[in-house]
């Protein structure tokens, strides 16, 4: 009897362990989030075409995990954002 005392000790803990996993992956998606909004936000506050321009700067925020200070320009301050570009060749990220 002592040892389905011992698998069901190891099943317990290897399930727990997913389970704590998958709580800590959807809490860093969700702070990521939360930084791309508000700054994305702040990016976005004088495009005319608003929800364009935080879609987009939502996706490249989220691969890049920075957005440049300011409303338009300093993208210089992250690479990463600066080299995206669209199927079109020309920047993705507003």
């Amino acid at each position: 009897m002592k040892p389905w005392i011992a698998i069901l000790l190891l099943v317990t803990l290897i399930l727990s362990s997913s389970f704590l996993e998958s709580t800590a992956t959807s809490y860093s998606i969700s702070n990521c989030e939360g930084f791309c909004d508000s700054k994305c936000g702040v990016r976005c506050s004088k495009a005319g075409l608003k929800k364009r321009c935080i879609k987009y700067c939502g996706i490249c925020c989220a691969a890049c995990n920075c957005v440049p200070s300011g409303t338009y320009g300093n993208k210089s301050e992250c690479p990463c954002y600066m080299n995206k570009l669209n199927s079109k060749g020309k920047p993705k990220c507003p």
